[in-house]
Order: C-alpha cells, then structure tokens, then sequence
C-alpha cells in the first residue's frame, strides 16, 4: 500500500452533543474513520503503544483481530481464542485477556506463551471473565457476569457455579479475591488517575457504581450514573478524570461529579473504548459490527505499564 492511507471500511460523521458548559473544547475529527466492519459482536479493544496495533475481540465468531497503525491493514491474531472478551495490558505491557469461552483470565507471554491467572474461586468454575483493568502494584481486577455461559452464543452454556455475578482481584503473587459481590451483572470497569476510585458498569442495571479502593478492599459502591440510552458496558478515562462509557447511541461523557456532560454519537451500539496512538489521543471504539476511531482534543488516562499522569 502507497500514498495516502483510506481507512478499510469507509467513514460516519462525528456528531458531538454538548449538555454542559464543561463540555466546551471536547471535540474532535468530523468524521469516524470505520476502520474495519464484518463482526457479530466486536468487544475487548486494547492498543500497543510498541507495535502500534490495535486488538480487538469478535466474541460469537471466537477470534482476536488486530489493525495495524502504520498500514491499516487487518489480519487475525488468534483463532480459536476462547470467545475473549475484554483485554488490557500489565505493568510488563503483556496481554491480559478475559475468555469467555474458557471461563479464565490469562497472559500472553512475550514469548507468546499462554499464563492462567484465575480460572476457579475456592474450588468453583469461574462464570465468564468479561472485562479486566491492572493497577499500578500488579494487581488485576475483572468482572464476572454469565453472558458466556447464557448460550453458546458467546462462550458455551453452563451452570453459575460461584453463587452469582461477582468482581475478583488477582493479587500479584496469584492469589485469587472476591472484592464485591452485591452486582446483577459486574461488565466495564476503570480506576481513577490515582487509584483511588474503582467505577464499575453494571449492564443489567444500566448504572455505573463508584468504590473506594483501600489496598485489596473495596467499600462504598455509591451510584455514580444512570444510562439514559441503553446500557453501559466498558468505561475508559481522560487525564482530566471524565469518565467515559458506551452506551446504545455512542459514548457518554461525564464529569468526575457524575454530571452528564455530552455525548459522541455514533451509528452502531458502542460495546467499548480505549485510547491509543503516540499521543494517546486517538479514540478506538468497538461497536457491535464494526470498530471506529478519530482523533480528539483530549488525551486517555495512562496505562499501568506506561508513566504517570
């Protein structure tokens, strides 16, 4: 490929909803740039700041795809991958990932080795580990509703084995915790900038819940927000503590106050978001068939691996 890059899957416009004044300057391209289409369900985007890619899972079609920055050019990085779902990276920059399928967090090694993190909690299965996040001290918490385990749609149907729909801890030296247990469905989950604050989608509910993190414990769990379109399923944030959280008509912006500030709207169900490119300005957005992205006046919140707001 030569000259100027298109993107593979042509373009929507970039429609910016202001609903508060502090909305004001967040804005962006024009234009989401559809980088790729042809998905069931896409979920899970995670981007490599190294290799500059993007990974991205299709759930019900069981693989992990991946766009390259330089070419966009899509090609898959695993098939079969156990119905994967949410991804993120660790404080090594290695791929930690939740199987539906497989009803496991795991690691890619550098070596492209596979490490399980958590399959069980006292002796019993795990649902279908659906989102996960890293804290700066190694730790990895995620989400364990039963979408993967409803149907065969997105996992294979079964059994809830640990009494219900809960969040859990991986320490760093392993040991696996049940941090909160009092959720309908536990989904999109993010720390704030320092840590502090652990916010929790839960999708059934259409809420997100706000935690105060105190080492390995949670406590409070106070609502944060309530979606008024849809529901809520992955959360990102910006280096100024907005959160930010898909939803049916895109994705909703709201102040660290729980204030609603505005909206991106986008033509398909947003599913997830994450923030990518050298300056982590570069939004990426999975929504239902397709995965989007455009440029914006804001940057991400770091990564755990990466430096320091």
């Amino acid at each position: 490929m030569t000259g100027i890059l298109e993107p593979l899957a042509g373009s929507a416009p970039a429609v910016w909803e202001k609903l508060d004044d502090r909305f004001d300057g967040i804005r962006g391209d024009s234009r989401l740039e559809r980088l790729w289409t042809g998905g069931r369900w896409v979920e899970g985007p995670v981007y490599s700041a190294a290799g500059r890619y993007l990974l991205w899972s299709d759930i019900p079609n069981d693989r992990i795809l991946r766009w390259d920055e330089t070419s966009y050019q899509v090609s898959v990085f695993r098939h079969p991958a156990g119905n994967t779902n949410g991804h993120t990276r660790d404080t090594e920059g290695r791929l930690v990932s939740c199987e539906h399928g497989n009803r496991r967090v795991t690691r890619t090694e550098h070596h492209g080795g596979i490490t399980v993190l958590a399959h069980e909690y006292d002796g019993k299965r795990l649902n279908s580990p659906n989102d996960v996040v890293v804290k700066r001290d190694g730790s990895i918490w995620f989400t364990d509703p039963a979408y993967g385990i409803d149907s065969d749609y997105e996992g294979y149907k079964g059994e809830i084995e640990t009494g219900g729909c809960h969040v859990y801890r991986v320490a760093p030296d392993g040991g696996l915790t049940r941090v909160a247990d009092d959720f309908n469905r536990p989904n999109g989950l993010a720390f704030a900038l320092d840590e502090s604050l652990l916010y929790i989608t839960d999708s059934e509910e259409g809420t997100i819940r706000v935690f105060t993190v105190d080492g390995d414990q949670l406590s409070g769990g106070e609502l944060f927000a309530e979606c008024g379109n849809g529901i809520f399923d992955g959360i990102r944030l910006d280096t100024q503590g907005r959160v930010w959280a898909s939803a049916a008509d895109g994705v909703h912006v709201y102040h660290p106050d729980g204030t609603l500030l505005g909206k991106l709207l986008v033509p398909e169900t947003v599913s997830n978001l994450t923030w990518g490119g050298p300056k982590r300005n570069r939004l990426f957005l999975t929504a239902t068939t397709s995965v989007y992205s455009l440029f914006t006046t804001v940057n991400g919140a770091p990564e755990a691996y990466g430096p320091s707001v």
